[in-house]
């Protein structure tokens, strides 16, 4: 408390001096990051795992540098599971978050299932979207995004539709 005492003393002193005394611009308070949301449909078209910090993969695809492009590249690993093929539609949301160079840090959540009812479904779900996370990271991102996106939570809810029009 003696420091703050002698601190406004001085800050007394400087506008009796007729000194210009500003405060310290408020950040306001402190708070967690804002997360990230995006939505896919799922299954999508060919895998899109490999290399990170903007490097080309083999395959000629380029690194994401925007969300829109990182959801579908996060989401192309997703793999229909055997037991969730008589589900009309299914939805799951995962969060977690990534590093600079698209790899996750720590162990991505599920935040919410359709199938919270039928255990079994929920855990055939819930697994086939973490092995999808994990076979889909490290992502491949720009190092622009990798700044952006760095740290911050995301959470990624992937929509299944279902055998419906399949013939099944």
């Amino acid at each position: 408390m003696r420091g703050v005492g002698r601190h406004l003393g001085a800050l007394a002193a400087f506008a009796a001096a007729g000194l210009p005394v500003r405060a310290a611009p408020s950040t306001g308070p402190l708070t967690l990051p804002e997360t990230l949301r995006g939505t896919v449909q799922v299954p999508q078209a060919a895998p899109q795992t490999g290399m990170a910090d903007g490097q080309k993969a083999p395959d000629g695809q380029k690194p994401a540098d925007t969300l829109r492009e990182l959801y579908p590249v996060l989401a192309a690993c997703w793999e229909v599971p055997e037991g969730l093929a008589r589900f009309e539609r299914t939805e799951i949301t995962a969060r977690f978050a990534l590093r600079r160079d698209g790899s996750v840090i720590g162990t991505p959540r599920v935040t919410f299932s359709t199938q919270d009812s039928d255990t079994r479904a929920y855990r055939i779900l819930t697994d086939a979207t973490l092995a999808a996370i994990r076979r889909c990271t490290p992502a491949r991102i720009t190092p622009a995004l990798g700044a952006a996106i760095a740290g911050r939570p995301i959470a990624l809810r992937f929509i299944y539709q279902g055998p419906k029009g399949k013939g099944v």
